[in-house]
């Protein structure tokens, strides 16, 4: 006679499963709030009170969600950020065919948006990352990650154009370092003045490799 073991199943009342539905809506409300300050104020600056006003969330929460605290709240926000970041990019760099006129769109993006409203939401992660790479370890290898994600994302366009790989991967890593160099510049001087001069030379750059191929 063959031998069974009984398991109990355990079954979820409305009850239970609004309530798991309700925590995890609470939970993404902090975590979202977290990213969008984090990437227009920075994360010195940016107070756990001040995410939990933003987010409408209860004092307590935030701990309850994250009990490492801030920087765990931090390393998560990166990635969701860059999540952000990254369909805006690829939605942008998918508008053109060709590479230097897709650039050259996603910039003009950028510097649009700066200009609306000087922050860097959905943008960059530049403050935070200048802010905790000799503080925090993790959160400094959260943020080289979303770096090389970006630059990868440039380099893959220039190789569908035909540049050679090696070459792509140079100006994707140039490209990357020249945008978020305009954007910190941009935003110290309050106008988009730096993102529009690399707009322009991106042609200049990328024009010898595109006609060669």
């Amino acid at each position: 006679m063959p031998y069974y073991t009984y398991r109990p199943v355990t079954i979820l009342s409305r009850k239970d499963d609004d309530s798991m539905k309700c925590k995890t809506e609470s939970r993404e409300k902090i975590l979202t709030a977290a990213a969008m300050l984090f990437q227009i104020k920075g994360f010195n600056a940016t107070g756990l009170n001040e995410i939990l006003s933003e987010s409408g969330s209860p004092k307590g929460s935030l701990y309850y969600y994250f009990p490492n605290g801030k920087e765990e709240l931090a390393l998560e926000a990166i990635q969701l950020s860059s999540k952000s970041i990254q369909k805006r990019l690829n939605a942008s760099l998918n508008k053109y065919a060709s590479p230097i006129e897709a650039i050259q769109f996603t910039i003009k993006n950028i510097a649009e948006d700066m200009e609306k409203a000087n922050k860097l939401k959905d943008i960059s992660i530049s403050l935070i990352a200048l802010e905790t790479y000799f503080s925090s370890e993790p959160l400094r290898e959260a943020c080289k990650e979303v770096f090389e994600i970006l630059e990868n994302m440039y380099s893959k366009k220039l190789i569908e154009s035909g540049i050679p790989k090696k070459i792509a991967l140079e100006l994707g890593m140039l490209i990357q370092v020249m945008i978020e160099g305009a954007i910190t510049v941009s935003l110290t001087q309050r106008n988009v003045t730096a993102l529009l001069v690399v707009s322009k030379h991106v042609d200049i750059l990328l024009s010898p490799y595109i006609q060669s191929k």
